[in-house]
């Protein structure tokens, strides 16, 4: 089957079609064609993500990326068709709100055959709500015009698949198989950290959470601190591996929250606040803060952030009985945590199968969205067109929305 996947969460917007076969026990992903396109340089101004913004952009960029994906899924060719009045009404219900999108959706659906897809997939939370309201709306008009159901993906979950997904480079293709439960998911990112366990497949509780900022954020706000460019999580992490290049020893000390609390939640806005009284106190008797300082606080700050998420998740992985160990979500692309985690698991928990996403695909995209949405459809899990909600607040253990009938 083919699945055409949307996603508009934040400041990427991308578009995606799978050939998807197989079950929940082995099943195989044909990547078709992958469009994305991140909106960074244009928050590199705001230093982050500002809603009005994001969601404008996806609504000017989901039509060219819809006419990419087909293209590059040789799936795109020329027609001509009228778009029956009551059609147009109904499609412009759902764009209205987004300026011009009706008219070039129209204009696009007039000019192109309906395409081989078995079924659309789109990630309707959680987010910002402005930028999910845009994919979602795009994708019930898509399903009505084209009369192809519908899949309500969590984004979480989109993240946790891509986590369990292997790639094989010569067939190009994802699996994901041979996956032992429990499944604890490890989800990391600039808007969440989360601890989910799966005891059954594609059923989740929701062990623990961030109580205030996301690690992601906190990487953030310590490269704004910093000085450095935006998104600052990833220069902190050249600056501490510059650092541990250097040195074996840090003159810094930093706290890690909430490490030996017996829960599974997380709190980094302490570590945060940490990170600038140290620079106050640095800035004390000097103008400016050295290279050599930043790249040893920035190291400090790393460490510390890494201590809390092992700490808390092998805690997790010993009380739940967990066999397999997802960590998905844009830091896990963070270097040195993939490898405290991999020492750590080799040392004291070898049984634990660690899986994290194939290179490229640690952030938002919609390849995640296709293969979360693949086994939903495999539950008859559609809903009408005109019935879906974006819910920026969406956990991952929430139930789906009401089937269509």
């Amino acid at each position: 089957m083919k699945i055409l996947a949307i996603e508009t969460s934040c400041d990427e917007t991308a578009i995606a079609i799978l050939e998807c076969d197989g079950d929940e026990q082995s099943a195989t992903f044909k990547v078709l064609s992958h469009a994305l396109l991140s909106q960074i340089e244009i928050h590199r101004e705001f230093g982050g993500v500002f809603p009005a913004v994001a969601k404008r952009e996806h609504a000017k960029n989901l039509v060219p990326l819809l006419y990419s994906a087909l293209e590059e899924a040789e799936m795109l060719h020329e027609d001509s068709q009228i778009f029956p009045p009551d059609m147009y009404v109904k499609v412009g219900d759902f764009l209205f709100r987004e300026e011009g999108l009706t008219e070039h959706f129209v204009h696009f659906i007039e000019g192109v055959e309906r395409p081989p897809i078995d079924a659309i997939a789109v990630t309707y939370g959680p987010g910002l709500a402005p930028a999910l309201w845009v994919g979602v709306n795009f994708a019930q008009a898509l399903s009505l015009a084209w009369n192809i159901p519908l899949v309500p993906v969590n984004h979480m979950e989109g993240h946790f698949m891509i986590a369990l997904a292997k790639r094989d480079v010569e067939e190009n293709l994802l699996s994901i198989e041979n996956v032992q439960t429990p499944i604890l998911g490890l989800l990391i990112s600039g808007g969440h950290t989360e601890l989910d366990l799966m005891e059954n497949w594609l059923s989740y509780r929701l062990l623990g959470q961030t109580r205030d900022d996301a690690v992601g954020e906190a990487f953030d706000k310590v490269g704004r601190m910093l000085d450095l460019p935006y998104p600052g999580g990833p220069e902190v992490s050249k600056l501490a591996e510059r650092d541990r290049e250097d040195s074996s020893t840090n003159s810094f000390k930093l706290p890690r929250p909430m490490i030996d609390s017996p829960d599974y939640y997380f709190s980094f806005s302490g570590l945060k606040t940490a990170v600038l009284y140290t620079l106050k106190n640095l800035l004390k008797e000097k103008t400016l803060v050295s290279e050599r300082e930043k790249e040893q606080l920035a190291r400090a700050f790393e460490d510390a952030a890494a201590d809390v998420l092992i700490a808390k998740t092998v805690k997790a992985l010993e009380e739940t009985r967990a066999q397999t160990l997802a960590i998905g979500g844009g830091v896990s692309a963070n270097i040195h945590i993939r490898r405290r985690f991999e020492e750590k698991l080799k040392n004291d928990l070898p049984y634990i199968d660690l899986r994290y996403p194939p290179d490229g695909l640690t952030g938002d995209n919609a390849i995640m969205i296709g293969l979360a949405g693949f086994y939903r459809f495999l539950h008859t899990e559609f809903v009408e067109a005109g019935t879906l909600m974006a819910d920026g607040n969406l956990s991952l253990a929430a139930p789906l929305p009401q089937r269509a009938k």
